[in-house]
Formats: C-alpha cells, sequence, structure tokens
C-alpha cells in the first residue's frame, strides 16, 4: 500500500485502558492527527468521554448530533475530543446523542473498553 494511502489510525490510552481509532479521510481527522500527540482530562457525560483539544475547527458539512457506538468525534462548540459508546443525558430512546452537531471522523471497534474511564481521568491520543 503507497504511503500516501495509509489510514490514519490514533492510540487512545487511559491507565491501563487502550484502543485504536480508524480515522476518516476529512479535514477534522487531518487537523486532529497532525496535532497528535495530546493528552487531556476525561469528562463524562453519560456513555461518552470528552476533553478540550488544542484544535479549532468549524462544523464539517456532514455533521450530526445522532452518532453511532464507536464513533470519535470532534465538538466545535467546546473544540473537544469526544468517544461516544452508549447513550447520553441527550439521547431519546436508544440513539447515541451529542449535546450538539459533531464533526465524526474516525471509528473504534471495542468502544465500550472507556466505560471505566473516570473524570479527570488522563487521556492520551497519539499516532498508531
Amino acid at each position: 500500500m503507497a504511503e500516501s494511502q495509509q489510514k490514519m489510525k490514533i492510540k487512545i490510552t487511559s491507565g491501563n485502558i487502550s484502543a485504536t481509532a480508524e480515522l476518516k479521510n476529512t479535514p477534522t481527522a487531518k487537523a486532529i492527527y497532525n496535532a497528535l500527540p495530546i493528552e487531556g482530562a476525561a469528562n463524562r457525560w453519560g456513555n461518552e468521554i470528552y476533553f478540550p483539544i488544542p484544535v479549532n475547527l468549524d462544523v464539517e458539512p456532514d455533521a450530526k448530533e445522532v452518532v453511532a457506538e464507536g464513533d470519535v468525534a470532534y465538538w466545535p462548540e467546546g473544540s473537544c475530543f469526544c468517544i461516544f459508546w452508549g447513550k447520553t443525558p441527550a439521547s431519546k430512546g436508544s440513539e447515541i446523542r451529542a449535546a450538539s452537531n459533531v464533526n465524526v471522523f474516525g471509528r473504534i471497534q471495542n468502544a465500550m473498553v472507556f466505560s471505566n474511564v473516570k473524570n479527570n481521568d488522563l487521556i492520551i491520543l497519539e499516532k498508531a
């Protein structure tokens, strides 16, 4: 596979919890990937972790509020990195809903592993 065709991946770690996210080919994914490594203190909002990152981006045309389990997104309103694995306080029924539109830029297969992360736990994002 040619170098330019390789998928961008990031490793997300918190203590002994670790997962790899495969990124999409979007401006948000590229901007965050290029800003790595990034560290932050986790905030829990239902079955979502989010934390501010030093990247300021606009809402992309395909931004959405209802996301899928395992989606990795950027929340432009708060300049935050987000991981979703289940219902949030904004969810209606069984949907997974962000607080407002997010740019979904990647996916984690086993996002449920983050259910043990607590507020203020250190999260490390790095190139995989």
